[in-house]
């Protein structure tokens, strides 16, 4: 069970990551082959504010992922630092808003760990989430 001063951290974590915006995707977007991945449901959002490969990965694939994730893990550190939260603190906010952030037909990881479709209704979400 997280305590006060985690929940608290958190909270300025995804007001970072709300403010800030989520830069590993806004890099991603510009990639046609990730945004072809995306909408053909091979890579989702997971809890670990990761990107996930859903189903078989292909080689390209996985390097597409690879890359990302990369980048999301500086982005994670940096601004982890800046709000005194763990890597693994600030990249589950960040999980927890990506997954909210997923459009209708986008593949995201579920508490569970088991892979959903995003449909009009709000995604199931850690209840770690802030």
């Amino acid at each position: 069970m997280m305590n006060k001063m985690t929940k608290s951290v958190l909270a300025a974590a995804a007001v970072a990551t709300a403010l800030g915006g989520f830069a590993a995707p806004a890099f991603a977007q510009r990639d046609p082959a990730y945004a072809a991945a995306r909408a053909a449901g091979q890579v989702g959002e997971k809890m670990d504010g990761y990107l996930g490969v859903v189903g078989a990965a292909t080689p390209a694939l996985q390097g597409i992922v690879n890359d990302i994730n990369i980048k999301r893990r500086a982005v994670y550190s940096e601004r982890a630092k800046a709000t005194n939260a763990t890597i693994e603190e600030y990249a589950l906010t960040a999980g927890c808003q990506a997954i909210l952030a997923t459009a209708p037909g986008e593949k995201y990881q579920a508490p569970d760990g088991s892979w959903q479709t995003r449909t009009a209704a709000p995604p199931l979400r850690d209840p770690r989430c802030p």
